[in-house]
């Protein structure tokens, strides 16, 4: 992860802590939980923008409020009831939910690579075709973040189900009001970079107009990698929580390997903690891409079988 990502989840974890100064076992929870969620929230930084590329200037920061306003719909009204009834209740189903949730996304990182090899363009922009595009782009946005945020909800309440009900409930209000706050205003930032780049290319100093230019070829190299650490982030987030999911409900085999990997490396002096690291991450990875090709195959036969030519045929 970079070190960038782990800088910025720390200030998450610091502003959880600062939202329950009053009580501080609720802040120092919510900051673990935020970053227990690390790898979801990359997801949803890289995806979001997105749904605004091509979209004229004035209107990129309006969408991306709508979209924000939404994934904190998502959190507070339907996901956070959801979670905390279910923790109370019936812990065991939290799990499957999450490795159901982890199932989706191996499927929606190995569908972009299925995409990509095929040759698949995005559609057009909406810009180009109309405000009802627009409007089925945020419905679609907010649908999308709602897996990745209940991806988040989850794998925060899953660090502090020990807590008591009360204590849960604000810790995950805090998570999901500072995870929504973080991730739409980067995405705020990353949408800008280009205007940015023009409004200092049109001035006097060659200095800014340099640095301008830089923002504004930089930007579409920007949404490519973001595109990559996106489809990234899903194929190793997916994959550990099925790992990890198998190991808590019993099927100790799979995780185990990748614990006899760890250790293999283990004691290998200064660079042991990362090469663990690598080891976790690229199994985990690995992981995702099998599963998500079995989980995109799967769906692929059965939406041919349902489509009106094939039963026609």
């Amino acid at each position: 992860m970079a070190g960038g990502l782990v800088g910025l989840l720390d200030d998450v974890a610091a502003l959880a802590k600062l939202a329950a100064a009053s009580i501080d076992d609720v802040g120092a929870a919510a900051g673990r939980a935020s970053m227990k969620a690390a790898g979801v929230v990359v997801d949803d930084t890289a995806v979001t923008p997105s749904y605004v590329h091509g979209l004229a200037a004035e209107r990129e920061l309006p969408i991306v409020k709508r979209i924000a306003i939404g994934s904190l719909k998502n959190k507070l009204l339907f996901i956070l009831p959801v979670a905390i009834l279910l923790s109370q209740i019936a812990p065991t189903v939290v799990e499957v939910i999450l490795m159901a949730g982890g199932a989706y996304l191996c499927y929606e990182g190995a569908h972009k690579i299925l995409a990509l090899r095929g040759g698949h363009h995005d559609e057009a922009p909406a810009a180009a075709v109309g405000p009802e595009a627009e409007k089925a782009v945020i419905s679609g946005a907010i649908r999308t973040d709602f897996i990745l945020s209940a991806e988040i909800m989850v794998i925060s309440l899953k660090e502090v189900i020990d807590e008591p009900l009360l204590s849960r409930a604000i810790i995950l209000a805090v998570v999901a009001v500072l995870i929504t706050i973080v991730v739409y205003g980067l995405v705020g930032a990353i949408v800008k970079m280009d205007d940015v780049g023009l409004s200092l290319a049109q001035r006097s100093s060659a200095s800014a107009q340099r640095v301008g230019r830089g923002l504004v070829l930089a930007m579409p190299v920007l949404l490519r990698w973001l595109s990559r650490i996106g489809t990234a982030a899903m194929l190793w987030v997916g994959g550990h929580i099925l790992l990890v999911g198998t190991d808590e409900l019993g099927w100790h085999w799979p995780y185990g390997v990748v614990h006899d990997l760890e250790e293999a490396v283990h004691g290998t002096g200064a660079l042991s903690g990362v090469l663990e690291w690598l080891v976790n991450t690229i199994a985990s990875a690995l992981v995702g891409i099998a599963v998500g090709l079995v989980v995109a195959t799967v769906v692929a036969r059965l939406t041919r079988k349902a489509s009106p030519a094939h039963q026609h045929a």
